[in-house]
């Protein structure tokens, strides 16, 4: 099983090897429980975080090189010991009793975690929590989700994601070579039926793009080339999301110094292109 395009050849055993050396040396790093923080996010103020995956490995339908929780441990959370709902249930509740006794609430509540959250099978239902829990404790606080819509073929889970605040979906690039080389998803990723999955949403979503130069496996990786800006902005305009979020690596990645910041005068060109559409953009370098 080749886990990791960067390290050809590499069955799963020599992979945990890999990530366990590539844990041990990096800085990049998994949370180690179900809820986390209030931390401060660049991009969403005063985040409550929640991890529906597990604490000791990441589980992810893609493997990013610029992943901040490093290489992917695991592809699928069929086989994975998750949190279960009633988990989940019980230590928002905790949290958000703890934060409102002490005059505190987050901004916004959200999914992210070791991986992608819309893996967990019970997703639907704890989004449906903590919409209950958000209302009682902190009725100021968004919920938002952070994904790379690997799991949108899932009925029940974009039903969820139309009911979040903050329906934060992936697309750093809509070129199928260099999504496999960036994102390297595990299963066939289909632009084109992704991009009608995000229309669903009738511009009720965000986009977020990560920018990015290096190389990987022998290749260079850029998704900044004037044939990638340009098709990417097409998707955009066909999409037409509520937002787009633009940034750039900002913390370690398992590549470690073989991945490049793109400065913020072009990630600023960038969204000045897509503010000509018509739509919002933030920047983060």
């Amino acid at each position: 099983m080749k886990v990791c395009g960067c390290c050809p050849g590499a069955g799963y055993a020599d992979y945990c090897k890999f990530t366990t050396l590539i844990y041990l040396l990096m800085a990049t790093f998994l949370f180690d429980s179900i809820v986390f923080g209030p931390v401060s996010s660049r991009r969403l103020g005063v985040s409550l975080g929640i991890n529906l995956l597990p604490v000791n490995r990441k589980v992810c339908s893609f493997n990013c090189i610029y992943c901040e929780c490093g290489w992917t441990d695991a592809v699928s959370a069929s086989r994975e010991k998750l949190p279960s709902r009633t988990a989940v249930y019980e230590a928002l509740k905790k949290k958000l009793s703890e934060m409102k006794e002490q005059g505190k609430a987050p901004d916004v509540i959200t999914y992210a975690g070791n991986g992608e959250p819309t893996l967990h099978p019970a997703f639907a239902g704890i989004i449906d929590d903590s919409i209950a829990l958000r209302n009682e404790f902190s009725p100021s606080a968004r919920i938002s989700v952070l994904s790379n819509g690997s799991m949108l073929h899932r009925k029940s889970v974009r039903e969820a994601l139309k009911k979040v605040d903050m329906n934060i979906l992936k697309l750093d690039s809509v070129l199928p070579g260099t999504v496999e080389r960036l994102n390297q998803p595990r299963n066939r990723f289909d632009i084109e039926k992704y991009e009608g999955y995000l229309k669903e949403f009738q511009g009720r979503f965000i986009i977020q793009a990560l920018f990015v130069r290096g190389e990987c496996d022998g290749r260079q990786v850029d998704n900044t080339t004037p044939e990638e800006i340009e098709e990417w902005l097409h998707a955009i305009d066909r999409i037409r999301p509520g937002q787009v979020m633009i940034y750039t690596i900002h913390r370690d990645t398992p590549l470690g110094n073989r991945l490049r910041k793109v400065p913020v005068k072009e990630l600023n060109e960038i969204a000045r292109r897509v503010n000509a559409l018509g739509i919002a953009t933030s920047v983060s370098g």
